[in-house]
């Protein structure tokens, strides 16, 4: 999940004058998991559904609703800047939508730019998954002019000089040559033209969604600033858009508007008008159990959650939704908010009415067991989604594609199909780690799905444990050791045969069958195979097995 770092100080420059210790209390509250903290500076993750919450600005807005300090919908005008953006046709079949606004009046230091980048990366992730969905670029405007274009370029023309290098590159060098291109070449090299973006004068701000360009990097001077969105998903880059403005606005920055102007339509962006839901009052106290609220109390929660609200009824409210709020879908959603700003620590506990007693379930008490053996061996756990790609799942670990479980109406493409195997997600969680210190030991306990036509559903659920090493000197031997260990502490005798697995380096990969008293065991362990390891950017060594229990 993204992780933000912040100074005290940052939120006492907007007007948020709370002690450290209760800071560590409440954010919690908010939705957060507090990673660490010393005397100056605080490191917090969010939950995804939550982008909003990526920036200082909008931590610092949500902690003055929750503490009462302002309430109701925040306000942030928006002027037109009379400038427009024109969009090629030739670009609705590569990365076809696009949305800018300006934005003046903005201060920036060493530590905000720092802040900047990070928010900005960690909308890359959020929403636009890695890029793929949407992709955003913040430039400097001192140094350019409206109107602006957004084109399908050939690639071997409009050269320029990308951000963090010296030389002007055509966009097809930029894919093979600058760090940025060979990263993300994958989302646009498979098109005939790539998008670029150009001001008035020509001079080219960016390559999305790839690289800007040199001449708009942003700087401690800067003092006005355009943001472009561009992506595959229309919604997904409006909302994007609207989650950064509203950040900037909140710290003072005036924020104005452009037409973009398509081949059959304009469109004016950013548009942060608030959507209008209801919410009722009885099924507040239904979901959240344990309280008693009316209209009143549940319109004044919402005001604290940053919303306008309206009481229609004594059991119904109305509250307007600002257009950073894009978690907010349903009705139920309402009441969440509500929960958070009752305070979930306040709500009364109480046993469920119900006439039968529970009991743990077999598999759960087997899975604490295979836990602690984990723990006592140094590995660290993690969960990870059921849905994966057949990019990460088949492509990347160098396995044939073979009949699995897709999903009929995927809401990513990286999330189209249910998982096989644990091992390409702890290869997932290792690449967006890679910056944390080595060694990593990390495991899972999950099922997986297969395809059965002799189930009533068609399909059976396999559990597995899963775990990965990575070092400089991780090897085969280790990895045997480790699964000897492992499958010994969980009272298994053990039998080791040759194996053929393309995800392994061959002759450093191994079967291993398991029997005890209870339950048998199919595996293999082994060293990955570089050619993997590079497929997921990793730049070490890693050794990992795979246990499927029977």
């Amino acid at each position: 999940m993204p992780v933000i770092t912040f100074k005290y100080q940052d939120l006492e420059e907007l007007g948020i004058n709370i002690k450290n210790d209760k800071l560590i209390d409440i954010l919690p509250m908010l939705g957060s998991d507090i990673e660490d903290f010393d005397d100056e500076t605080i490191k917090v993750e969010f939950f995804p559904n939550r982008p909003d919450q990526l920036s200082v600005a909008g931590v610092s807005r949500s902690l003055k609703g929750f503490i009462s300090q302002e309430i109701g919908l925040p306000n942030y005008e928006v002027t037109s800047s009379g400038e427009k953006v024109f969009v090629d046709k030739e670009i609705e079949n590569i990365r076809p939508y696009i949305a800018f606004a300006l934005i003046k009046n903005v201060k920036f230091d060493e530590d905000k730019l720092k802040q900047i980048m990070d928010f900005q990366e960690n909308l890359h992730w959020v929403i636009g998954r890695d890029r793929k969905k949407v992709a955003i670029g913040i430039h400097n405007l001192d140094v350019i002019n409206g109107d602006y274009k957004y084109i399908a370029s050939s690639p071997n023309e409009n050269s320029f000089v990308p951000l963090e290098h010296s030389n002007k590159l055509t966009p097809k060098e930029i894919l093979a040559e600058h760090e940025k291109g060979s990263k993300y070449a994958k989302l646009i090299s498979k098109f005939d033209k790539y998008p670029l973006i150009l001001d008035k004068n020509d001079n080219i701000l960016s390559m999305p969604p790839i690289i800007n360009g040199e001449l708009t990097k942003l700087t401690e001077n800067t003092e006005n600033i355009l943001v472009d969105v561009t992506g595959t998903d229309e919604k997904a880059v409006n909302h994007t858009l609207n989650i950064i403005c509203s950040s900037f606005g909140e710290i003072g920055g005036k924020i104005e508007s452009l037409d973009i102007v398509y081949e059959n339509k304009t469109i004016v962006t950013p548009d942060l008008t608030p959507k209008i839901r209801n919410v009722k009052v009885d099924l507040c106290n239904e979901l959240i159990g344990g309280v008693n609220l009316n209209a009143k109390d549940v319109s004044e929660l919402l005001l604290k959650a940053r919303m306008n609200t309206k009481i229609i009824n004594e059991n119904e409210v109305q509250a307007e939704i600002p257009s950073y709020r894009i978690d907010i879908l349903h009705e139920v959603d309402l009441v969440e908010n509500v929960a958070i700003q009752y305070c979930i620590n306040k709500v009364e506990a109480k046993i469920p009415d119900v006439s039968t007693v529970a009991y743990e379930n077999n598999w759960f008490k087997s899975e604490k067991i295979i836990r602690e053996v984990m723990i006592g061996l140094g590995f660290q756990e993690i969960m990870s989604l059921m849905l994966t790609s057949e990019e990460n799942h088949y492509t990347k670990m160098k396995q044939k594609e073979d009949n699995h479980v897709q999903v009929s109406k995927p809401i990513t493409i990286d999330r189209t199909m249910i998982r096989k195997s644990l091992i390409n997600s702890l290869m997932e969680f290792l690449e967006d780690n890679k910056h944390e210190d080595l060694p990593q030991k990390i495991f899972e306990i999950g099922d997986t799905l297969y395809i059965d036509n002799s189930k009533e559903t068609n399909v059976k659920t396999v559990k597995k444990l899963a775990g990965a090493i990575c070092h400089s000197t991780a090897n085969f031997t280790e990895i045997k050791s480790t699964i000897a260990s492992i499958l010994a502490n969980l009272g298994y005798k053990i039998e080791i045969s040759a194996l053929d697995n393309k995800t392994f380096i061959e002759g450093r990969v191994a079967s291993v069958k398991g029997t005890s008293k209870n339950s048998n065991i199919n595996g293999f362990f082994g060293e990955i195979s570089p050619e993997v390891i590079s497929n997921f950017e990793l730049e070490y060594p890693v050794i990992a097995f795979e246990i499927e229990f029977l």
